[in-house]
């Protein structure tokens, strides 16, 4: 066994798909009444909900990244960036595909609503940008690594210059991952940011894995810095914008919720790497190799793809809380043994086929 291997980080893509699949299941059908931040135990689900898609991004920039630059030590790179762009692009093209509604294309209603952007669509354009930086900084980790984090940082601090940015002159296909005005999720703009974080991160753990004392050392560091970015980081930005007139600085400060959630992220990190060996679970770890399965089960039952027949309009927002928590728990449970089965029917007809191919090219088994 690899001792050097990084469970915590399927263990944290874990943890975030299923606070992904409560919160979205809560959000869709809870009753509106309930929706009120007088209700301390509504305003702790909201605040921890907020933190699941930074999770979400960081992890999938870390995880993405780690193993590209774990391919260049095994000379295997080219290969890697390869796949991470066949990647990229299959993620994009799912993305649009759980939006399809057969039917009111059939009847000829085409809803632009199909061209908005979500988590699907980000982390693939993002895993294609990381790939060219690295390309740009001709795979030089030191080089790769002061740029995303630069960039990261960048694109956090400028927020609100582009928070209601108007790109209506552009096509709707692009305009959509730039702005959220025509229904887009997420935009490539802030979230790239925590993309970058992410690749950041990869490279420390990629340099400094081997050390003695990094695993100490790493999660103190994501303590204090996500300590000091969730309570500080707001003091800080005025500061600056104090000493050096800069108003963009306490722009940031305002509304500065990208580099609080970024040290929300970063506590995730902290506890679930110092305490890797007791989550290290089989079925957790599982569920955190199957996140786009779980992902796309998850999208068709709520939100109905391709049918227009999903939770959203077969019940609606009508659920009193009790409801929706036992609700969320059996979706949870329903969606992941769905997802299981779903992969173990694929490796089955994968594997069968693949014998079948065999026999048919006069290949011994």
């Amino acid at each position: 066994m690899n001792s050097h291997r990084l469970y915590f980080i399927d263990i944290v893509r874990a943890f975030a798909i299923l606070m992904m699949l409560q919160g979205h299941f809560i959000d869709t059908l809870l009753e509106v009444s309930y929706r009120d931040s007088n209700y301390n135990i509504y305003r702790v689900w909201a605040y921890f909900r907020g933190i699941t898609a930074p999770t979400f991004f960081t992890i999938s920039g870390l995880i993405f990244t780690y193993l590209l630059l774990k391919a260049k030590e095994k000379g295997i790179e080219k290969l890697r960036m390869r796949k991470g762009i066949i990647r990229g692009f299959f993620l994009i093209g799912v993305g649009y595909l759980l939006r399809i509604d057969i039917f009111n294309w059939l009847s000829g209603n085409f809803n632009p609503y199909f061209l908005v952007i979500d988590v699907l669509q980000i982390i693939g354009i993002s895993l294609i940008l990381i790939i060219g930086i690295y390309f740009l900084c001709n795979k030089k980790t030191i080089l790769f690594s002061s740029i995303v984090l630069v960039l990261g940082t960048v694109l956090f601090l400028t927020e609100p210059l582009y928070r209601n940015i108007n790109v209506s002159s552009i096509p709707l296909f692009l305009s959509n991952y730039i702005s959220k005005s025509n229904g887009s999720i997420f935009t490539i703009i802030p979230w790239f940011g925590y993309i970058c974080f992410g690749a950041f991160l990869s490279t420390l753990f990629y340099k400094n894995l081997h050390k003695k004392y990094f695993k100490k050392t790493i999660i103190t560091s994501f303590i204090v810095t996500g300590l000091l970015l969730i309570f500080y980081s707001s003091f800080f930005l005025a500061y600056l914008s104090k000493m050096f007139h800069v108003q963009l600085f306490m722009d940031s400060a305002s509304y500065n919720y990208l580099f609080t959630r970024f040290g929300n992220v970063l506590l995730y990190f902290a506890f679930f790497y110092g305490l890797e060996s007791y989550f290290k679970n089989p079925i957790l770890l599982k569920i955190g190799q199957k996140t786009l399965s779980i992902y796309v089960i998850h999208f068709i039952i709520i939100y109905g793809s391709f049918t227009g027949l999903g939770l959203n309009s077969l019940i609606g927002k009508t659920l009193n809380p009790i409801e929706a928590i036992l609700g969320a728990i059996l979706f949870l449970i329903l969606v992941c043994l769905l997802a299981y089965f779903y992969v173990k029917t694929n490796t089955f007809l994968y594997l069968n086929s693949r014998k079948i191919y065999d026999k048919f090219k006069g290949k011994p088994e």
